[in-house]
């Protein structure tokens, strides 16, 4: 049985923070696989590199989808370094952990019988929007019935994730002199008093069993020129994280009708609505008690975003389920080392058990 923790080691060495050093950080990858046999193929798409192996047969695909790129960090977040078996860097907890238990698991399934299909995924760009990669793989046919995104989850289960509607509005006002700004019409201010209205409509009081209510983020303003002068225009933008039963066209339906501002959609992504008693999730869980012992496994909701998401509409249930670590984006990012390893023996534990957990 191999240890992912050395893996895990050279590839936080690798700032795959651009494109180039994920391609880096893939190219290795894919070496690795090479050496330890494993079936490997790479993709590339608008200059973005992707590796996809798969392993097995049977009447069902796992997929095992992991992102390599991480976001921008210190030079000294590159050199991870281990503590009271915690081991600290960027891209520890999100997601190289994951990916080099995945790699590591692949390798020591390669060469047994497997009663299912096991496709890995390794991927360029799941923090810039995973549209180069994971959408890319899924438009191709890589897809799967069960997809496992191994992003830092305390070894619980992410069953399903907010969506995400980002819009830009642009709210005018009225022009007027500074020292008499009764004469016209703030936009800055009307922009800031449309945003308060917005967080009292009826989709932002909504809840749900994994989620208390939608958020609501102001994100970015502009507006003004000059001190002297009452400003005629400010663009607003919102980070809408809405829940898994919510409508986004019912969301921008609400907002519309109570202005008559311009609105735009900047990005959206669809929420994961896997349920609970999904017999893929079932079996997870039953492996997660297995090898860790735990009494019960939990079962949440990620207010975040992941490339999982590009499965739902093929019909694949997806959740993100990963080891244990904390302050990924942060400046002490790191993972527990051994919760590295338990996750590697889940995985096998449960590709290995998936025909008799789903009898």
């Amino acid at each position: 049985m191999g240890d992912p923790i050395p893996l895990l080691k050279d590839l936080i060495k690798i700032d795959s923070s651009t494109k180039a050093g994920a391609n880096k950080a893939i190219a290795y990858c894919e070496q690795w696989l090479e050496n330890q046999g494993v079936p490997v193929k790479k993709l590339e798409n608008h200059g973005f590199h992707m590796l996809v192996s798969e392993l097995g047969q049977g009447d069902s695909t796992i997929v095992l989808n992991g992102h390599i790129d991480v976001i921008e960090a210190e030079d000294r977040q590159f050199q991870p370094y281990t503590e009271e078996g915690k081991m600290y860097g960027r891209g520890t907890a999100d997601m190289k952990a994951g990916v080099a238990a995945s790699m590591v698991a692949a390798a020591q399934l390669k060469d047994m019988e497997l009663t299912s299909n096991v496709m890995l995924q390794i991927v360029p760009d799941e923090e810039t929007g995973g549209r180069n990669g994971t959408k890319y793989l899924t438009e191709k046919g890589y897809l799967g019935d069960f997809i496992i995104c191994g992003e830092p989850t305390n070894l619980g289960i992410g069953i399903q994730s907010k969506g995400v509607l980002q819009l830009d509005i642009t709210v005018p006002g009225k022009p007027a002199h500074g020292s008499r700004p009764w004469e016209g019409a703030n936009a800055i201010t009307k922009a800031i008093d449309l945003f308060e209205e917005i967080l009292e409509l009826p989709f932002a009081q909504e809840s749900s069993s994994m989620f208390t209510k939608p958020s609501i983020n102001l994100a970015k303003i502009k507006g003004g020129t000059v001190y002297n002068k009452v400003p005629e225009k400010c663009e607003m933008s919102l980070d809408i994280r809405y829940l898994p039963h919510q409508s986004l066209e019912d969301i921008v339906h609400q907002i519309k009708e109570i202005t008559d501002c311009s609105l735009s959609i900047h990005n959206r992504n669809n929420p994961i609505k896997t349920k609970e008693d999904n017999p893929y999730v079932e079996a997870l869980g039953e492996s997660i008690k297995r090898i860790t012992h735990l009494e019960k496994v939990n079962l949440f909701g990620q207010h975040g975003s992941s490339d999982g998401q590009y499965f739902t509409e093929y019909g694949g249930a997806a959740v993100e389920f990963g080891p244990i670590g904390s302050d990924w984006h942060g400046e002490n990012e790191m993972v527990y080392v051994d919760s590295v390893r338990e996750y590697q023996d889940v995985l096998v534990d449960f590709i290995l058990n998936l025909e008799d957990n789903l009898r």
